[in-house]
């Protein structure tokens, strides 16, 4: 390159850099970071299939409270327990807005719950606790459909004859069909090619929203929406789940009964009757089918992951997988597990934390936005700021957990064997945006991994040695792998 074209580069980045940059002053008491480039921010230092390792690493240069640049929007990171909970718990109101995610924004345009902010996601939020209570979610009715599922789940497990197979479809399909039934009032067949196809969607989404591609259309969208890749697939893939769930809330209008409520659609539809003569509108089909992939993609998605990790966990270290059921063959014996049961089980209480902390299902968080200015640890975050409690520093934060890095249930026992909690554990986020279906994802874990544990034991197939790598995607999945179920006698 001749000196007037490398000249005529710096004085275009130069320019570009003040344009950029110098219109808005820095704060003086802004989150330190890394010195951002014109245009790019930061993203040259970023893993951009997993960020978390780079805030981590970025934390122990700066603080527990950091900023970086994404492309030119400025986005906060708070790392370890104390900041994360002192924003999310002390300063809930603060911290509970979202930011404008272009990819996620694409797919539910400010609908639904997850990605929603202001008086919408307060109305939707609070709709979908009072209404998923009332069809059973933490009562007795929903303990019967999860045990009547692991029945299911048992027996197609048993199916294998103790032969090596992939028990992601399974396991989708299986928890896939509690939040269905509380959503739609049905059950699929494992082998339903509507519940694969919807089951294979949402893999794919939750796929591509980790990888590289969608992290550039997040940060360049005017640009990247141009230019072919994975990232066109999402919106693909979240339209082919929308037009399944279309059609059934419109079945549910034509049959809809005041008197006989079946399921979250029912009582949506007749909220959406009472609000016609409202100014306010919530109600509509926008929120409805945003609601219900939000309700349907986060209620399958996290607790399926969270139990293969367990198997792959139980495979991984055996004695651990032994005990387990040595504590299920006495609390339990062949008896159908029930969550009363919990209580007595404090070995495999600590294991089923444990599992969802070591599996670190969402490393990220879902990210948050100030709603307003705050004054936070000594420094000035505007409102409307991107704010990342990054729940990875939480779940394996060195000041809370003796052996961060490993799978160790002693994280949750003290010295005489009995059950401990730790402040620490946050695999469902905390505060305002803490995850609505908490309470049904516990029951399901505790359920559906007894019951496993109580009829199978699980090994690697032969010859194969257990890998704990995580694949790409926006949760944290297990690399693809096999696994023996053999029945225990």
């Amino acid at each position: 390159m001749d000196p007037v074209s490398v000249l005529l580069s710096v004085v275009v980045c130069i320019f570009l850099f003040k344009v950029f940059y110098d219109g808005e002053k820095e704060s003086q008491n802004f989150p330190p970071g890394p010195k951002p480039l014109p245009l790019i921010g930061n993203l040259h230092i970023i893993n951009m299939e997993k960020p978390y390792l780079t805030f981590m690493e970025l934390a122990e240069k700066y603080g527990s409270v950091f900023s970086f640049h994404l492309g030119t929007e400025k986005v906060v990171v708070l790392c370890g327990t104390d900041a994360v909970r002192d924003a999310l718990i002390n300063h809930a109101e603060e911290f509970s807005g979202r930011p404008k995610v272009a990819i996620f924004d694409q797919i539910f345009k400010g609908h639904g719950i997850i990605f929603a902010d202001g008086e919408n996601w307060k109305v939707m939020r609070r709709f979908s606790l009072s209404t998923l209570r009332d069809f059973g979610m933490g009562k007795k009715t929903i303990e019967e459909k999860i045990s009547e599922e692991s029945d299911c789940l048992v027996e197609t497990f048993k199916s294998h004859g103790g032969k090596p197979f992939d028990n992601t479809m399974i396991m989708n399909a299986a928890v896939a069909n509690i939040i269905v039934a509380l959503l739609l009032s049905q059950r699929f067949d494992y082998q339903d090619p509507t519940l694969l196809k919807l089951v294979k969607s949402i893999n794919k989404i939750v796929r591509i929203t980790g990888s590289s591609m969608v992290m550039l259309y997040n940060t360049f969208p005017s640009i990247m929406q141009w230019i072919p890749g994975s990232h066109q697939n999402v919106v693909k893939n979240a339209e082919k789940i929308y037009t399944f769930l279309i059609e059934t809330f419109t079945k549910h209008r034509h049959q809809l009964d005041v008197n006989d409520q079946r399921d979250l659609i029912d009582t949506f539809l007749i909220k959406q009757q009472e609000e016609k003569s409202s100014s306010t509108k919530f109600f509509h089909d926008e929120n409805l089918k945003v609601l219900l992939l939000n309700l349907f993609g986060a209620g399958m998605e996290t607790t399926s992951t969270t139990l293969r990790w367990g198997i792959l966990l139980m495979m991984k270290y055996p004695e651990v997988q032994k005990k387990v059921q040595d504590e299920i063959d006495r609390v339990i014996g062949s008896a159908e597990p029930r969550l009363e049961h919990q209580k007595q089980m404090p070995y495999t209480d600590a294991v089923i934390h444990e599992i969802q902390r070591f599996a670190d299902l969402v490393p990220n968080n879902v990210p948050h936005a100030t709603t307003k200015d705050v004054t936070f640890r000594g420094y000035f975050i505007p409102k409307g700021t991107h704010v990342i409690p990054l729940l990875t520093s939480v779940l394996k934060d060195k000041d809370y957990f003796k052996k961060p890095n490993e799978f160790y249930p002693e994280h949750f026992l003290d010295s005489e064997g009995h059950f401990v909690k730790n402040e620490a554990f946050l695999p469902f986020s905390a505060g305002r945006r803490i995850c609505a279906g908490e309470t049904l994802a516990k029951m399901e874990l505790f359920l559906f991994f007894t019951n496993l544990l109580q009829n199978f034991t699980f090994q690697p197939p032969p010859g194969v040695e257990v890998q704990l790598t995580r694949g790409v995607a926006i949760t944290s999945i297990p690399t693809e792998h096999k696994i023996c179920a053999l029945p225990r006698s």
